[in-house]
């Protein structure tokens, strides 16, 4: 009964990235679905935005601050890197690594599942240039494998070794 009440849903008021106003921002918010699952899109009072379903369940901002390293977990979906905040669950929020502008996709899992969401807006995002990727364990441990009990194990080297000193 969603897209029933979608048509009774008013406007979702949200803020403006302080970069919203950005040409790649307005290049992937005219190619926004008309839904994300079976959430309908509703109206927004802000640039670069969107929101799905009523009660709002998907968000969308572009224009954030680039953000520099982050402690938080780090995944590709759809070619597209983005880190995730699950502080104030069950509204989780991914915001692209990487890219600029950057993108923020706030989604409330009791209506849709976080990575479906992300799935289908990622392919949008990812036609701007990545300028950083996400770190794996095995880039951060020089190319070794990573046990959570163990050492890494140091990747093989191709140069010779040193002369052991006396």
């Amino acid at each position: 009964m969603v897209v029933g009440l979608a048509g009774c849903a008013g406007t979702v008021a949200l803020e403006p990235g302080p970069e919203s106003n950005a040409v790649a921002c307005a290049e992937t918010m005219v190619r926004l679905p008309d839904a994300v699952g079976e959430l309908e899109r509703r109206t927004t009072n802000a640039q670069s935005t969107a929101a799905w379903g009523d009660p709002t369940a998907v968000i969308y901002r572009c224009g954030l601050p680039e953000q520099g390293p982050s402690d938080l977990p780090c995944f590709t979906i759809e070619g597209v890197d983005w880190l995730l905040d699950e502080t104030d669950a069950p509204r989780y929020v991914f915001t692209t690594y990487g890219r600029a502008p950057v993108t923020e996709i706030i989604v409330d899992v009791t209506y849709i599942a976080g990575a479906d969401a992300v799935r289908e807006l990622s392919p949008l995002v990812g036609v701007r240039d990545a300028d950083a990727r996400c770190l794996v364990a095995t880039d951060v441990f020089g190319g070794g494998s990573v046990s959570p009990t163990a050492e890494p194990t140091p990747a093989p080297s191709t140069t010779a070794s040193p002369t052991p000193t006396p």
